[in-house]
C-alpha cells in the first residue's frame, strides 16, 4: 500500500498509529507551546511597535546640536590657575556651517530625512494668560517627513507662513485660543511678534502639549536672534534601533554633538531590551518543555517497541534505519504539533483584536500576523522533535536483538 514510502517513514507512521493516545497527547502539547510562542512574539513586536510610535511620535531619531562650550583655565606666568573651572552658561548658538553638514549627512545611507530647526524659550501671551513654552522654528517642507505633524492636527492646518503658529491641545485650552486667535511671543532679548493660530495639534504627551509651539523657521531665526542660522538639525533613520551608531558616526565626521532617540531615553531603551530577553528566555523554556516532552514520549515508545524493534533488527533492519524511525516521529510530532500551534496561535492574535480594546473602542495596540513569524515557529518546533528524538534513537539502535526478543 505504501511500498513507495521508505522504511523509516512506513515504521515510524505505524508506531505512531498505534500509540494514538500519546502521539494525541504530545502534538496536543507541542501546539499549544507553539501557540503561546507565536502569541507572545506577536504581543512583544506589537507592543514595542506601539510603544516606540508614541515615544518617537513628536521626536527625532537623531538631533545635531552645536558643540558645548568648554572653560579652559587661564595659563601665563602672572596668571594662578583657578582651582575649580566652572562651566560656562550655554548660550543659544548656531550649528557652524550647518548647511554643508546637511548635505553631508543627507548623503548618508542610512539617514532617510534631515530638517534644520531653530528653536528656543519663548513667553506665550493671550491677554492676561501666560505660558513659557518652547518655540520650534521649522521648514515645513523638510520638518514634516521627520514628524508627520499635519496628521497630528485635531483643529485647523499644518500650513506655516511667516506669520502662523501651530501651538498644542493642552497649551489652548490654558491659553483658552483657538484656531484664528491671535498670539503673542516674546523672548528674553525684548523681540515680540504676534502671531496667528493656523493649528492645534494633539502630540500624544499632555506636556509636550504643554510646551511645544511651531512656527516658520524664518520666523523663530528673527525672534531668537539667529539670523541665518539654526539651533539644530533633527534626522531619522531607516533602522531606528542602530540611531545611536549612526549618531556616533556623524558625530565624529562633522564635530557637531549628535544625540540619538536611544540616548535621551536610555530607560526606555533598557525596558525594551529587558523584554526581549524576558520573551527570550521563555520561549526557550517552552521549548525544552516541548523537546522534554517529545523525548518522553520516544523513550516509552521504545521500552513498548522493544520486541518489534528486536524483530527488525534480527531480519536485517541496520542501526541506522532504527535511529532514522524514532529521528522521523519526532519530526513529524514537531511539524504536527507546529501546524496546530500556528492555528491556536493565530486564532488567539485574532480574539486580541477582537475582544482587546481601548475604551474609545480601538485597539488597545495591533498585532500583526507576519508569516516569518509562523515559519520561523514550524522549524522551530520541527527542529525541537527532531533534537528531543536523538536520544530515544540511540536508545532504539543499540538495543541487541536476542535481549529484546525475550524480554
Amino acid at each position: 500500500m505504501n511500498s513507495w514510502l521508505p522504511f523509516e517513514w512506513i515504521a515510524a507512521s505505524r508506531f505512531l498509529r498505534e500509540g494514538r493516545m500519546q502521539t494525541l497527547f504530545i502534538i496536543m502539547g507541542v501546539s499549544i507551546g507553539v501557540g503561546v510562542i507565536i502569541f507572545m512574539s506577536a504581543a512583544l513586536a506589537g507592543q514595542q511597535a506601539n510603544m516606540i510610535r508614541r515615544v518617537l511620535s513628536a521626536q527625532a531619531h537623531i538631533v545635531l546640536l552645536p558643540p558645548q562650550e568648554i572653560a579652559r583655565p587661564l595659563r601665563g606666568p602672572e596668571v594662578a590657575e583657578a582651582a575649580i573651572v566652572q562651566r560656562p552658561y550655554q548660550r543659544l548658538r548656531s550649528i557652524d556651517q550647518w548647511q554643508k553638514i546637511i548635505a553631508e549627512v543627507g548623503r548618508m545611507r542610512a539617514v532617510t530625512a534631515v530638517s534644520p530647526m531653530a528653536s528656543g524659550p519663548v513667553l506665550a501671551v493671550r491677554g492676561e494668560a501666560t505660558r513659557a513654552v518652547s518655540m520650534l522654528g521649522v521648514d515645513p517642507d523638510l520638518y514634516y517627513r521627520v514628524i508627520p505633524l499635519p496628521e497630528k492636527i485635531v483643529r485647523g492646518t499644518a500650513n506655516l507662513t511667516s506669520e502662523d503658529i501651530i501651538v498644542g491641545t493642552e497649551l489652548a485650552s490654558d491659553l483658552g485660543v483657538t484656531v484664528g486667535d491671535k498670539l503673542s511671543v516674546s523672548v528674553a532679548s525684548g523681540q515680540a511678534a504676534t502671531l496667528k493660530i493656523v493649528g492645534i495639534v494633539d502630540l500624544g504627551s499632555k506636556g509636550t502639549n504643554q510646551r511645544n509651539t511651531y512656527v516658520s523657521l524664518h520666523t523663530a531665526q528673527a525672534l531668537l536672534g539667529l539670523i541665518g542660522g539654526v539651533s539644530s538639525i533633527d534626522l531619522t533613520v531607516s533602522d531606528i534601533y542602530a540611531a545611536e551608531d549612526v549618531a556616533q558616526t556623524i558625530a565624529a565626521m562633522t564635530g557637531v554633538e549628535a544625540d540619538s532617540w536611544i540616548y535621551t531615553n536610555a530607560q526606555f531603551y533598557m525596558a525594551i531590551n529587558a523584554q526581549v530577553v524576558s520573551n527570550t528566555i521563555i520561549r526557550f523554556c517552552v521549548a525544552l518543555a516541548i523537546a522534554f516532552g517529545i523525548a518522553a514520549v520516544l523513550i516509552v515508545s521504545v521500552v513498548q517497541k522493544s520486541k518489534e524493534i528486536g524483530i527488525l533488527r534480527a531480519m536485517g533492519t541496520s542501526q541506522g534505519q532504527i535511529m532514522r524511525v524514532f529521528l522521523v516521529q519526532g519530526a513529524v510530532l514537531g511539524l504536527g504539533g507546529s501546524v496546530f500551534g500556528s492555528a491556536l496561535g493565530g486564532a488567539a492574535i485574532l480574539a486580541w483584536q477582537t475582544f482587546v480594546r481601548n475604551p474609545d473602542g480601538t485597539p488597545l495596540f495591533p498585532l500583526e500576523m507576519d508569516p516569518r513569524l509562523f515559519v520561523a515557529s514550524a522549524i522551530l518546533a520541527t527542529l525541537t522533535g527532531l533534537v528531543a528524538a536523538v536520544a530515544p534513537a540511540l536508545r532504539g539502535a543499540r538495543l541487541d536483538p536476542v535481549v529484546a526478543i525475550r524480554g
